[in-house]
């Protein structure tokens, strides 16, 4: 019987302010002085009312014989403390048993890019006691920022205790194989099938776009035509919020689709049932290929995105030299902020090349400071 794991993704960044000492380079660095809390709080006040009632949707969509994932950023975590509801509803969700949550990094940071893979090995530390305390249950699969799919850190994921691994389905990885397969690693990987993800996520009230309406018989239909054992669906959760804004069908969608599925032999799974349950095949390229959401070249195709990740590497190199002062733990929060992957995405030039190019001389100014202070720091 094939099989669907469908994961959503949410991650709501801290804001950074546009930021310009007035005072001078010469207070201690706190998070306020760097990210405009009342924006972020804002933001997530907006989002929080959609996820509740989208998450009343999964509920529904549970009862038909659904099965969800979900991966929650450590700053999303963090913001559900003040909307206690919203918290909750999630964990209604795990009550039900057919849910998963996904470990992550958790400053939604690249990391795992570093040359040293220490600050990486942290967050996912971090993380993992988050998602225990959150939900009283250690994540089994792990998900990386963005989907990164990176050979080097798979040692270190063996060595935390997870089981399996999702990763983005790019062209270069996949190679001309399909991602409707769980491949063989160091982890069992499952690929996301991009183009039925974004049918989702991205065109799902398009009007214009040749497959609406995207109802559930159709969608069914689609993947019971596919070859392979698996089609993994992974998409950000937050964009289904604003199809049910919009009063699309999205809402009929989540509660029909287990019905459809089952009609069709297709069983839905969470991604720990699913390495369980297939045999992975070999794919050369987990090897040798590297892979992202949206593709590396817009998180480090540019001038300045690269020497914003220079100079997080060297900002990381100094907080380690004050590991023993008092102060350590607050930097350390900031400089996790600091890594969040949004920074680097607002600094591509693919939209706007002006919006980006300011960005990276606000965020820059930001870690000039930041760096200035873990100096002062040391002396």
């Amino acid at each position: 019987m094939k099989a669907v794991c469908v994961c959503g993704d949410i991650h709501l960044p801290y804001i950074p302010k546009w930021y310009w000492p007035i005072k001078g380079f010469s207070e201690k660095p706190r998070l306020d002085r760097y990210f405009d809390g009342k924006t972020t709080f804002t933001s997530f006040q907006s989002l929080g009312k959609g996820l509740l009632s989208l998450n009343r949707l999964i509920q529904s969509s549970i009862e038909n014989g659904g099965k969800y994932a979900f991966a929650l950023s450590g700053p999303f975590l963090n913001q559900c403390y003040w909307a206690p509801k919203v918290r909750n509803s999630f964990l209604k969700l795990q009550e039900s048993g057919q849910v998963e949550f996904l470990g992550s990094c958790h400053f939604h940071s690249l990391s795992a890019l570093y040359p040293d893979l220490s600050w990486f090995q942290e967050e996912v530390k971090l993380q993992t006691f988050l998602l225990q305390r959150f939900i009283g249950e250690i994540p089994k699969i792990f998900t990386n920022t963005e989907l990164l799919l990176s050979e080097r850190v798979e040692d270190s994921l063996v060595e935390l205790g997870f089981k399996g691994i999702i990763g983005e389905g790019s062209k270069n990885l996949l190679n001309g194989s399909a991602p409707s397969h769980i491949y063989k690693n160091r982890l069992p990987t499952l690929l996301r099938h991009i183009n039925l993800s974004e049918d989702l996520e991205i065109r799902f009230s398009e009007r214009s776009w040749k497959g609406y309406p995207l109802i559930p018989e159709k969608f069914a239909d689609w993947i019971s035509n596919m070859e392979g054992d698996l089609v993994t669906l992974y998409f950000n959760y937050a964009t289904l919020c604003l199809h049910h804004k919009k009063k699309s069908q999205i809402a009929t969608f989540i509660k029909e689709l287990p019905l459809e599925l089952e009609k069709r032999e297709l069983e839905m799974l969470t991604p720990s049932e699913a390495i369980v349950r297939f045999s992975p095949k070999k794919l050369s390229t987990l090897q040798t290929e590297q892979t992202i959401r949206y593709g590396m070249h817009n998180v480090l195709g540019n001038r300045a995105q690269q020497l914003y990740f220079r100079e997080l590497g060297r900002a990381g190199e100094d907080l380690r030299k004050i590991r023993e002062l008092p102060n350590y733990e607050a930097f350390k929060r900031i400089f996790g902020y600091l890594q969040q992957s949004d920074l680097l995405f607002a600094m591509g030039t693919k939209n706007n090349s002006r919006e980006g190019y300011e960005k990276a001389l606000n965020y820059y100014s930001i870690l000039s400071d930041f760096r200035r202070a873990l100096l002062e720091e040391r002396k």
